[in-house]
């Protein structure tokens, strides 16, 4: 559909100049009537009647969603000049994948699924917070575009390299509420808060989790203890685990406890080691793993792996190993026990702490984590190694198997060094369990 902004009789005062395909709206009206739906050419077109000068492109966007809306007195006229800006803004962040105003460009992977609905929700970044029952709603309200053209079909195909549009609702505050969540507390005083984490809870607060998170969690528990973060009483987050990784946080509840806090984590002195669960066992005579780039051996058969992690140039919920662009992430680990060869039970610790960088790294190494949906890689749990009732059960479960075990930091007011430990869970234990005997 070809159109012009919206262009008033004659009775106007006004001069526009714009860029070369951009439209834009100048002048002040002298009267109330307006006239719309003009059609022109999709060429450079000037328009003398009345006497305005207008640059007029093709809209490739149907305007079947717009409608003429403003401010109260404004007779009903929308803001032309904004809209056409919007529609034209593919500069280098949306091609990224970025936002671009409301619009959010994705890409469809190599190993997406073929159908429409499946293939954007493992394609969406995950800041997007986008859920695929909103993605549903989303394609069946127009608001996902191919070409500029909506498409409406959840179960249309698709093909990697494919690229989508999608139009994004402004965004909405909505207030944390505090909600009744039990929380199994290490540690509180007047400064900071440390909790050991379930599987499936969500740290913060999120377009797709506005509810049931552990913020919510401790503005119940916490109350009027919270003096404040930024003037705003609310407890101060200063890492997260993943939603699925057990085990132990340390909140802040005070300004200077986040001050605090934040400057050790910066400073990568806080001593946080976790408990892994692996496919196959790392070793220091694997020459493939020798092999590989970043990757060494320290001192008493300790694995480093240091590479840079940066968000997937496709699959925006994942992360990936880089080498000449991202942040630096430094992963050690080692063995605590070796399964048969074809498990491992793993101890890591950060000297850095990016987004899924223990998932990332140990998938990199070729070991990744048992029930990791989205690092796991092709390897199992052998059922000529356990039997396949226990390979039924590594294969099959839940969730990666990681957990925040032991976290040590200086308190950031009082200078107590503290350190807390977390036992495994129960369904770790049980993992554990039927890897060692051979049967579950």
């Amino acid at each position: 559909m070809v159109t012009t902004p919206i262009q008033p009789l004659p009775c106007v005062i006004a001069a526009a100049v714009a860029p070369a395909g951009i439209c834009r709206l100048a002048g002040s009206a002298l009267t109330m009537a307006f006239a719309f739906g003009i059609r022109v050419t999709s060429t450079a077109t000037t328009v003398m009647t009345p006497t305005i000068m207008v640059i007029i492109s093709t809209i490739t966007k149907p305007f079947s969603k717009r409608s003429e809306g403003g401010k109260p007195g404004s007779i009903g006229v929308s803001d032309m000049a904004n809209l056409f800006e919007d529609e034209d803004a593919v500069d280098g962040d949306e091609m990224a994948g970025g936002a671009a105003g409301n619009r959010l460009v994705v890409v469809i992977g190599e190993d997406a699924a073929p159908r429409l609905d499946k293939a954007l929700a493992a394609a969406v970044p995950e800041d997007a917070a986008l859920s695929r029952s909103r993605l549903m709603k989303m394609i069946e309200d127009g608001d996902v575009l191919a070409g500029g053209i909506a498409v409406t079909n959840p179960k249309t195909k698709v093909k990697p390299g494919d690229t989508y549009t999608l139009i994004l609702a402004p965004a909405v505050d909505v207030a944390t509420l505090p909600e009744d969540i039990a929380l199994n507390v290490i540690w509180e005083d007047g400064d900071l808060i440390v909790i050991d984490k379930p599987a499936g809870m969500v740290v913060h607060p999120a377009p797709g989790t506005p509810s049931g998170t552990l913020v919510n969690a401790l503005l119940h528990h916490c109350g009027d203890t919270l003096s404040g973060i930024g003037g705003e009483r609310r407890p101060g987050i200063v890492h997260r685990i993943d939603k699925d990784t057990t085990g132990l946080l340390v909140v802040a509840k005070s300004d200077r406890a986040h001050h605090g806090l934040a400057a050790q984590f910066e400073a990568h002195t806080v001593n946080r080691r976790y408990l892994a669960v692996v496919n196959g066992v790392p070793s220091a005579y694997d020459p493939r793993l020798r092999g590989l780039q970043g990757i060494s051996f320290e001192a008493g058969g300790i694995l480093k792996i240091a590479t840079h992690l940066e968000r997937h140039k496709t699959d925006r919920q994942r992360q990936a190993v880089v080498w000449h662009s991202g942040r630096h992430a430094v992963t050690r680990a080692r063995v605590m026990q070796d399964f048969r060869g074809g498990a491992a039970l793993m101890e890591c610790w950060l000297e850095t702490g990016r987004t899924h960088q223990i998932r990332v790294h140990m998938a990199y190494a070729g070991h990744g984590l048992i029930g990791d949906q989205t690092y796991g890689g092709k390897k199992k749990v052998s059922p000529k190694l356990f039997g396949p009732d226990v390979a039924e059960m590594g294969n099959s479960f839940p969730r990666q198997a990681l957990h925040a075990a032991t976290l040590g930091f200086t308190h950031p007011v009082t200078g107590e060094t503290l350190e807390f430990t977390s036992p495994l869970p129960d369904d770790l234990q049980a993992l554990l369990a039927a890897l060692g005997s051979g049967q579950a």
